[in-house]
């Protein structure tokens, strides 16, 4: 049975920094930790409305990509300048400061066909990384009652790309010569990712997610039609996702773009859940779609910033009203981090009103 809210939960026990200048969000007292909200969430038995303040990412520098995508984010901060370089495959990634990530530089690519990869790929070997290292470095950084979802850098479509250039790479998924080597090429992949999920765990028994980084779309539209995602994608992500669900663990996905007709495609991968940017219509998604998967929803406020203390309350109180649906449980949307301390504050009381039944 939820517990009926208390204002004492208010008190203010810690503090999460804002993204790219955003306010910071506070952590309440809560009535169980971050982490048992989050699985309460997950199991559609919400406490309070989720805003991802109780999550926490770990992408340890053992593994080559995290490095080469300039994601790094363990106990220890891993200096910008080193970022970028080679990933688990060899591929040279460069570091953009502009845009904040890394690419492979294109027009060089290292497949010129799919069919290469059998006789050209190297696989890497997982246990020649110094995982003892990284288990000194921060075998005590996880023990913090957060949600940690660790980051699969890089995913089925995006290795793809690194070794064959964006065009020739959406070509490869849907030319008759080249698909079904795409195919087994990714089924491989997903074996290699299980082992290392699978040394992660045995590292790290404190990650309760694995965040899965594969972008499937543009500002306007998905990269190639559901019926292709079904055919080459699904299957071998629906294997990874199984292995996590076999672990006890969450698979939530990250994808850029507009991705509305792949959504039933995310449903078949297994994913939990899913918080798409804002060209997408994430209120209409959570509509069709959040009894089968968990959405992020952008709350419907066109600049919060510029109401009133008590517009910002009410707004809370509408989104909470809409979207806190015990049965069909949403996350507040990434864009949460910019909203202020009164919409924040509101949001949970009013949340863990309904939750619990007031």
């Amino acid at each position: 049975m939820i517990p009926k809210f208390d204002p004492k939960e208010l008190e203010v026990v810690g503090k999460v920094p804002g993204r790219m200048g955003a306010p910071e969000n506070l952590i309440y007292n809560f009535p169980v930790s971050p982490r048992e909200g989050m699985l309460a969430m997950y199991k559609r038995k919400p406490i309070w409305q989720i805003t991802n303040v109780e999550n926490m990412s770990f992408n340890p520098r053992v593994i080559p990509d995290n490095v080469a995508r300039a994601f790094v984010l363990e106990a220890v901060p891993f200096p910008i300048e080193n970022v970028g370089g080679k990933d688990m495959f060899g591929l040279d990634w460069e570091y953009i400061p502009t845009v904040g990530g890394s690419i492979v530089r294109p027009g060089k690519p290292f497949l010129s066909d799919a069919n290469e990869w059998y006789d050209k790929l190297k696989w890497p070997d997982i246990n020649s990384w110094n995982w003892k290292e990284s288990y000194e470095i921060n075998k005590d950084y996880l023990k913090k009652g957060r949600f940690v979802s660790t980051w699969l850098f890089t995913g089925w479509f995006e290795r793809l790309i690194s070794f064959m250039d964006f065009e020739a790479a959406i070509l490869a998924m849907v030319d008759d010569e080249q698909v079904d080597a795409v195919k087994e090429l990714f089924f491989k992949l997903t074996d290699l990712y299980i082992k290392i999920a699978d040394k992660l765990l045995e590292d790290y028994p404190e990650i309760d997610c694995f965040y899965i980084h594969d972008d499937w779309g543009s500002q306007r539209e998905t990269f190639f039609s559901p019926s292709v995602v079904e055919e080459v994608l699904v299957p071998p992500i629906r294997k990874f996702n199984d292995y996590v669900h076999s672990r006890g663990r969450i698979a939530e996905f990250h994808s850029c773009g507009q991705l509305f007709k792949q959504v039933p495609n995310m449903i078949a991968c297994g994913f939990d859940a899913w918080s798409g940017q804002p060209m997408n219509d994430t209120v209409k998604i959570y509509e069709l779609y959040g009894d089968k998967i968990i959405i992020g929803v952008i709350p419907e406020i066109p600049d919060v910033m510029s109401l009133s203390e008590d517009e910002m309350r009410a707004a809370a109180r509408e989104f909470v009203a809409k979207f806190c649906n015990p049965d069909k449980p949403c996350i507040v949307n990434a864009n949460f981090r910019a909203y202020p301390a009164p919409f924040r504050e509101e949001l949970y009381i009013a949340s863990r009103k309904k939750f619990s039944g007031e």
